[in-house]
């Protein structure tokens, strides 16, 4: 059930006095930062300046939250919501000592009542009336909010990839927070784990036609949601050399119909698994049974011959996590013999 945002309702800073910041596991001590300066980045067309790093930010989605531990920056988090799937282990320690204000998406009432100076959410829709309440209504309650850059095509420079907007993100989140330098590590190792992954197309045998893919994330109602054009599967798709079936669907997770995947006939299937999540028809052994048991895709030639791969479901949207996925489509597509 949705809530009304209640601007009613009093904001109460948590802002501590300057000069008294510690570093967070990677934080402003470690990295020579003073905790005192004043810092200023831009999110999705708002700039936003910060006299000193936040101390009580929320995290609005199980995205930000990720990126916010693995800045080493637990200690800085009055909240998270919203988790989808189990914390991965490594961060399952910084996790617990951060409240939890709401286990699916917050409300405005859930967000006020944590007193945050800094909100970060994964998407723009996390920010609207009847969910945590829009970026206006926060900005007049003196809270600057963070929506991800991968979030906000129209507000990045032309051509910019995905993956560039993600490492954008720990990068801007890291000059908010003092933690330059292991903002800048992380963007730096992930980068060289996408120019990695980017070396399995130059692999490809010449003359040999890119393989098409079709990523399925989930199945509801008995209808498939496989990736569209905008998403980050096509980038994935073409980081290594191949094409996602449906590039031309100007969408992110578009529902089809079964028949339409199979006249696509792709070369292979990446199926998400979601299985953590729970809801029907979420793991990858249901969504091979489902196909197997299909009587137009189980005649398919990558289902009869099991060109079928899984990764994590939640990686497959931009995070922290996604340069796992997608070495796991690099490496199974040598498995699958597509590339020397």
């Amino acid at each position: 059930m949705r809530h009304p945002t209640r601007l009613g309702v009093a904001l109460t800073l948590a802002l501590a006095t300057a000069g008294c910041s510690t570093a967070a596991g990677g934080g402003s001590a470690a990295d020579g930062e003073s905790a005192v300066r004043t810092a200023s980045v831009t999110s999705c067309g708002r700039q936003l300046s910060f006299a000193e790093p936040p101390r009580r930010a929320v995290a609005l989605d199980q995205t930000s939250t990720e990126t916010l531990l693995e800045l080493g920056l637990q200690d800085r988090m009055a909240g998270t919501a919203n988790l989808k799937t189990k914390i991965p282990a490594r961060y399952e320690a910084a996790y617990a000592e951060v409240p939890v204000i709401a286990p699916k998406i917050a409300t405005a009432e859930q967000l006020r009542a944590a007193t945050p100076d800094f909100v970060v959410g994964g998407s723009a829709d996390l920010f609207t009336p009847d969910r945590a309440g829009t970026r206006e209504e926060l900005d007049a309650l003196k809270v600057p909010t963070f929506v991800s850059a991968v979030d906000c095509p129209r507000g990045n420079p032309a051509g910019t990839t995905p993956f560039e907007l993600l490492f954008s993100d720990y990068e801007n989140l890291g000059t908010v927070f003092g933690v330059r330098q292991r903002a800048g590590e992380l963007a730096a190792e992930q980068r060289a784990a996408v120019a990695t992954a980017g070396e399995y197309a130059s692999k490809i045998p010449r003359g040999a036609d890119r393989p098409t893919v079709v990523y399925l994330y989930s199945v509801f109602n008995g209808m498939p949601y496989v990736a569209g054009g905008t998403g980050l599967p096509s980038e994935m798709s073409r980081i290594v050399g191949a094409k996602n079936a449906f590039d031309d669907v100007d969408e992110d997770w578009p529902e089809v119909s079964w028949e339409e995947v199979a006249r696509r006939d792709p070369d292979f299937i990446v199926i998400g698994d979601l299985s953590e999540r729970g809801r029907p028809g979420d793991s990858a052994a249901e969504k091979r049974a489902t196909m197997t048991g299909h009587p137009v895709i189980s005649k398919l030639a990558a289902v009869r011959e099991n060109r079928i791969l899984t990764v994590p479901g939640i990686e497959l949207d931009p995070s922290v996590r996604s340069v796992h996925a997608l070495g796991l489509l690099a490496q199974g597509m040598k498995d699958l013999g597509y590339v020397r």
